[in-house]
């Protein structure tokens, strides 16, 4: 049966990576900045969380191996684009595409390995307990037991919708993508507050690729961000970098991508089913252009 404890189970492991993503590609596209990069970020991260994790053997190791690395990769976006005057795809597309090669490299150089890395030393992250929601049907399944990271996307949704809108902050950063020279006038830099965001949401993509390879699973695959970080791409521009619209959108995609693993036990096609997501990701994006193109003419 597809309904299962096991299916609810794995809901958030699957919806915890896109909506860590998103979130940041949120505050790059609030800042105007069109960070397409989100894969490269999460790929980077799911590869030092599994080194931090592995040579520290804790958990703690691994996210800050991740986050560092998130760090340094939106910093070298930061300065190609804001800082160099570089164009945002372009950078992008270069970006993922290191991220892509450098795995790779480190992947045979630091661990003899090809193709995968895992050993019983990769600490991996803590599931929280609820304790009386355990015996639910659904919700407990759905919600005991997860990871921290699950815990902290969630958290994050309310206290960035809080703080794009009610906080001078996220005025700022609006501000830095809508009216740059009226924020010169207050004396602040554009291009400062276009780098936090840059650097922000280098390190919300790398704790979603630490979900992905020391939470999901406790090993590292070349290419295990598997185009989720072009899935929170789409989440943002059909939601408007809004974080409480992001939230449903990113439950959806989750949704499909843990029906389409689990139809493969049923016997459909792997290709099948790992193209599913990016099938509807096409469809409601597509659905998302034609409604702004009918508001443009109305």
């Amino acid at each position: 049966m597809i309904w299962d404890a096991t299916f609810f189970e794995s809901i958030p492991r699957f919806i915890t990576p896109l909506l860590l993503a998103a979130l940041g590609g949120a505050l790059c596209h609030r800042a105007a900045v069109f960070n397409i990069a989100l894969e490269g970020m999460m790929l980077i991260g799911a590869f030092f969380a599994v080194v931090g994790s592995y040579f520290t053997a804790h958990w703690l190791g691994g996210i800050g191996a991740a986050l560092a690395a998130g760090l340094a990769s939106g910093g070298l976006y930061a300065w190609f684009t804001v800082r160099r005057g570089g164009d945002d795809i372009v950078v992008s597309i270069g970006l993922n595409i290191l991220a892509a090669g450098l795995t790779v490299f480190l992947l045979r150089a630091m661990f003899d390995q090809r193709g995968q890395f895992d050993d019983p030393a990769i600490a991996t992250l803590p599931r929280i307990p609820l304790p009386g929601i355990d015996a639910i049907p659904v919700a407990g399944p759905l919600l005991s037991g997860q990871s921290v990271l699950f815990w902290l996307a969630l958290a994050l949704v309310p206290v960035l919708h809080w703080g794009l809108v009610r906080h001078r902050l996220g005025l700022r950063l609006r501000a830095a993508g809508d009216n740059a020279p009226a924020l010169r006038t207050l004396g602040l830099s554009p291009e400062r507050i276009r780098t936090l965001a840059i650097l922000a949401s280098g390190a919300l993509c790398a704790l979603g690729g630490a979900q992905l390879s020391i939470s999901n699973v406790s090993l590292f695959t070349e290419g295990m961000s598997a185009g989720r970080g072009w899935i929170a791409v789409v989440i943002v521009m059909m939601c408007a970098s809004r974080p409480l619209w992001i939230l449903p959108a990113a439950v959806f995609f989750g949704l499909v991508d843990a029906m389409g693993v689990r139809a493969q036990a049923y016997g459909l096609p792997q290709q099948l089913t790992d193209a599913l997501p990016y099938v509807l990701a096409i469809v409601v994006m597509a659905a998302t252009l034609r409604r702004a193109t009918l508001r443009v003419r109305i």
